[in-house]
């Protein structure tokens, strides 16, 4: 099991792990008073949250969304620095932004059964193996361990390496405590454990994706503007609020951000919004044009 250290590892050499591993831990990303913290705001969310239906969300495990607007504690987790950078170095030679995928809690009760393995980029029927679409996050509430539902992760089960068998017994229960992180990719196979303690084991999960894929968690519904334009600049565009280039994403024409203005105009002109190469594309054309005139 690698564990990094943040004061010590560079992004180069996490983003080397996981592409080695498919996965890794980062000990200590946060302080663990800021986590109990977050947990706190969260209690009365788990104890009305009622417990999942089907097989897959597990009937023993409690889940729900919109952390940010259930603890101002959430957003340390969402824009955590170096993890983000982590995912932007992952993710961004195969999109203009990253967005935010998910940010959810889950809680898994006593008597939890393991979770079927699976891979979360299988949420999106695309091609595997050279792109990863995704980078997920897993912060522990409590502590992750072998006995009360740590998540297990297959190491070298991601990339290329997606069609290749792998043996049950060859899960890692990944055991951390709260202020560390793991980073797993979408590409990885991994799956909650067991929980044969008398324990929930409680945990937020963050994503990060293509900018252009559906998100898992519906952010507009989640953050609508009213909510959304509360949030620093950065948050907001994780969120959605930022169009992503060529013209994805836009309302009338424009950045979406422009919803978050407290008095909206009613008509709005379209404005470009393309990549640098089709802007140098369209400055050439529009030059031919006139030349030719």
């Amino acid at each position: 099991m690698t564990k990094h250290d943040l004061f010590h590892d560079s992004i180069d050499t996490l983003c080397g792990t996981l592409a080695r591993d498919g996965w890794c831990i980062v000990a200590g990303a946060l302080p663990a008073s800021s986590i109990a913290a977050l947990d706190e705001d969260l209690s009365a969310d788990f104890a009305a949250t009622p417990f999942c239906q089907g097989g897959f969300y597990g009937e023993t495990t409690k889940r729900f969304g919109r952390v940010l607007t259930r603890s101002d504690h959430a957003a340390a987790l969402v824009q955590h620095d170096v993890i983000k950078a982590v995912a932007e170095k992952l993710l961004l030679p195969w999109c203009d932004r990253i967005q935010l995928n998910v940010g959810q809690a889950i809680a898994v009760h006593p008597g939890a059964p393991a979770q079927l393995p699976h891979r979360d980029q299988d949420m999106w029927r695309a091609p595997v193996g050279e792109v990863e679409y995704l980078l997920n996050v897993l912060w522990p509430l409590t502590p992750f361990r072998a006995d009360n539902g740590a998540t297990r992760v297959w190491t070298n089960s991601h990339g290329t390496r997606v069609d290749a068998p792998q043996d049950e017994a060859d899960g890692i229960a990944a055991e951390m405590m709260p202020g560390d992180a793991l980073l797993v990719l979408g590409s990885t196979l991994h799956g909650a454990g067991a929980n044969r303690s008398s324990d929930v084991r409680r945990a937020i999960v963050v994503g990060y994706s293509l900018g252009w894929l559906k998100a898992y968690e519906n952010m507009s519904l989640a953050y609508p503007p009213a909510v959304a334009r509360h949030f620093p600049a950065e948050l907001a565009a994780l969120v959605g609020y930022q169009q992503h280039r060529p013209n994805l994403g836009n309302f009338e024409g424009q950045c979406p951000s422009v919803l978050l203005q407290v008095d909206v105009p009613d008509h709005f002109a379209a404005i470009d919004a393309l990549r640098p190469d089709q802007q140098e594309l369209m400055g050439a054309y529009i030059e031919q044009q006139r030349q030719s005139a």
